[in-house]
């Protein structure tokens, strides 16, 4: 008689969760199962309830209701250090690091090595070289500040921290939103070696392919509320959509523009270049959204910080409408019709503890003094048409979700009305309702006679958007793909091993 293979061990289980803040419901009865081995992945719109719900198992918030249970036992977890020592880990969507420290202190914080009553510094490095090496990260050095990181670093050491305590338990919130493609295969395979070693992972993404190329259960919430679990295989990703959101959404990108659509050149770089970039030579007409392509730390985004003035450049010539300008800092980017939408929204895009309405009007107060005649008027006209959902303007930014707050981001640059708009990672942590509002908001802009310079991580969404793709390698553009290209030949082009149509 041939036996039934057995089912993982259930490490974690969370019961019938709820948890309100200020009377308003956040979690609903929520139910999840985390197994031995196996990557159980969390998806629903911004404001279902995720980040929550990773609060609760980590011991930042404690539910109302409901019950945790870990190896069968219940348990409370009402500090961190509880979840910690129940042997769950967290890597959260927002950087915990403390920047004027090395990687080393960061990923050992509060748990130092101590050698002869003095913290044993030898030790706390090999340690942290040993998981970098394990992350396939070996160049970072554990004895760097963190402040001197890219972001896409900083995320990895993040990961590396919460391996170092050794858990049984990993919840991953958007680890690969600040990851540049090959840094994703990167995790996906350290992925696959914890579950092998039979942790039991909880995976949250708003990224399609990654949730169904890694996980073998998911769950999804909405509204707060428990909707379904599923096994991966049993699903697509338009009924997954649909659980997520109540409907189907039409999965293609809006119509790109033709010829007869584009009109004259708004940006043009001549043989720009800082000590960052170098040589930068194309152009940006009105009507068109053009794609920047290339691997995290390639260049991509010191081209968008110097077009805004945030570091500018220092040769060649930068025009706009076919004048040559100086572009010093941002102000005088602003000023002649030029907006950013950086990557980094909380850290560089949002005042967080202000208001709606004051995030909204930021740069249009900044650069230009004097006019606040009919901003009441402008303001409700404006985040109407990026479809904010809130409580209303005098809401803090910071309460907000994901979508919602870059929305935010994008009214801040509407209000000034530019000519030219460069985003930087526009859809970046934000769910698939949210990212099909901002495309479809981006493509507008460029049909309204606005430029659009667009980079992205994700190459189906940028291959997507752009008529035609810029791909950028070692501080320099690699070559030009036209609209529709192949996302191999975007990566052979940003791996240097490939060629696309020169530009």
């Amino acid at each position: 008689m041939s036996e039934h293979p057995r089912e993982p061990d259930v490490v974690v289980r969370l019961a019938d969760i709820t948890k309100s803040f200020l009377g308003v419901p956040v979690l609903r009865g929520v139910d999840l199962e985390l197994r031995a081995g196996e990557v159980h992945a969390l998806v629903g719109e911004n404001g279902a309830g995720k980040s929550t719900l990773l609060k609760v198992l980590a011991g930042v918030h404690r539910p109302d209701s409901g019950r945790v249970e870990v190896n069968g036992e219940p348990v409370v977890l009402a500090t961190p250090r509880d979840a910690r020592e129940a042997g769950i880990a967290i890597i959260h969507q927002e950087f915990t690091l403390l920047e004027h420290r090395t990687v080393a202190e960061n990923v050992h914080l509060g748990r130092e090595p101590v050698r002869r009553g003095r913290v044993d510094r030898r030790k706390m490095e090999a340690d942290t070289r040993g998981l970098l090496d394990l992350l396939g990260e070996g160049g970072i050095d554990p004895t760097t500040t963190v402040t001197r990181l890219s972001v896409a670093q900083k995320q990895v050491v993040e990961i590396v921290k919460a391996l170092s305590t050794d858990p049984r338990v990993l919840a991953m919130d958007e680890p690969t939103a600040a990851l540049a493609d090959h840094e994703v295969g990167l995790l996906h395979g350290l992925v696959d070696r914890l579950r092998a070693k039979g942790i039991a992972i909880l995976y949250v993404s708003h990224r399609m392919r990654e949730v169904f190329d890694l996980s073998e259960r998911i769950t999804v919430l909405k509204d707060g509320a428990f909707v379904t679990c599923a096994l991966t295989a049993e699903l697509t990703p338009d009924r997954l959509v649909r659980h997520m959101v109540g409907r189907s959404l039409d999965a293609r990108h809006p119509d790109r523009a033709t010829p007869d659509d584009l009109g004259d050149v708004r940006l043009a770089l001549r043989g720009a270049g800082n000590d960052r970039v170098r040589d930068l030579t194309f152009e940006l007409r009105a009507g068109e959204v053009v794609g920047i392509a290339g691997l995290q730390g390639s260049g991509r985004s010191a081209i968008a910080r110097a077009i805004c003035g945030v570091e500018p450049f220092t040769t060649g010539a930068l025009e706009v409408d076919g004048v040559v300008r100086r572009v010093t800092d941002p102000r005088a980017a602003v000023r002649l019709g030029i907006g950013y939408v950086t990557e980094d929204r909380k850290g560089e895009g949002l005042a967080l503890r202000q208001s709606i309405r004051d995030n909204a009007l930021l740069v249009r107060r900044a650069a230009f003094t004097g006019r606040r005649g009919r901003e009441r008027a402008d303001l409700a006209a404006l985040l109407g048409s990026v479809a904010v959902v809130s409580r209303g303007e005098h809401q803090e930014v910071r309460y907000l979700s994901g979508g919602n707050q870059q929305k935010v981001v994008l009214a801040k640059w509407l209000a000034v009305g530019p000519r030219v708009l460069v985003v930087d990672e526009p859809t970046r942590g934000v769910d698939v309702g949210a990212k099909q509002a901002v495309h479809r908001l981006l493509r507008d802009l460029a049909r309204g006679g606005v430029a659009i310079l667009m980079i992205s991580s994700e190459l189906p969404e940028l291959i997507g958007m752009s008529d035609r793709v810029l791909v950028v390698h070692e501080g320099a553009i690699a070559g030009e793909l036209p609209a529709g290209a192949a996302e191999e030949a975007v990566m052979g082009l940003a791996t240097g091993h490939g060629a696309g149509e020169v530009a």
